[in-house]
């Protein structure tokens, strides 16, 4: 079984900004949010424990790790499971992007499964390197369990992957802050077992 679980909250400056890659770290309520699931999560052996090599993610997996039976259950951060990049966008509000950048915001509603802003990814691009490294993890979990703590951008498309659905639909894919999704790993197809629960 695999616990796909998101972050918990972060705080960034106001508005409605584009955050990838910007290595914003866990507000209180985000720790909170951690400290919650290492409360209910002690319970469970991970053998296994994955996270990307930003702060958010990693500090959310650090909590979690900490209420393990098993502590020398390693923490592995891997730039595979990292948010989507979205270049000169990153941080930006979504009104300074459309006002700076309006051909490319117009080509991104066009084709945001494949648009790519200037010097970041592409949906594509985030499947193409976080499902691969899913499968390796979903390989060597279906007698044991595995926890990775990942970002909305990386969960959605892995999620798209397991339920056969087109990238283009990612965004009806509803994924709160430290929620937990959870994957069953047996038998001949991945099934989604759970999707955004959250403890709070």
């Amino acid at each position: 079984m695999i616990y796909l679980l998101r972050h918990g909250e972060i705080s960034h400056p106001d508005g409605k900004r584009f955050v990838g890659q910007t290595d914003f770290p866990l507000n209180e309520k985000g720790m909170s949010q951690a400290r919650q699931w290492r409360e209910v999560l002690s319970g469970t052996a991970f053998e296994r424990i994955y996270c990307s090599d930003l702060t958010r993610t990693r500090r959310t997996a650090e909590i979690i790790a900490s209420g393990q039976a098993q502590t020398a259950v390693k923490i592995q951060a891997v730039a595979e499971l990292r948010e989507i990049s979205l270049g000169e966008w990153d941080g930006l509000l979504t009104a300074e992007i459309r006002e700076r950048f309006p051909e490319q915001w117009q080509k991104r509603g066009e084709d945001f499964v494949s648009y790519r802003p200037p010097g970041g990814e592409s949906f594509a691009d985030v499947q193409a390197r976080a499902v691969p490294f899913f499968k390796q993890i979903a390989a060597i979990s279906a007698d044991s369990h595995s926890l990775i703590v990942s970002h909305a951008g990386v969960i959605r498309v892995i999620l798209c992957h397991i339920l056969g659905m087109p990238l283009a639909n990612l965004f009806r894919l509803r994924l709160d802050y430290s929620c937990l999704n959870m994957i069953d790993c047996k038998g001949t197809a991945m099934q989604l077992a759970l999707m955004n629960f959250r403890h709070e």
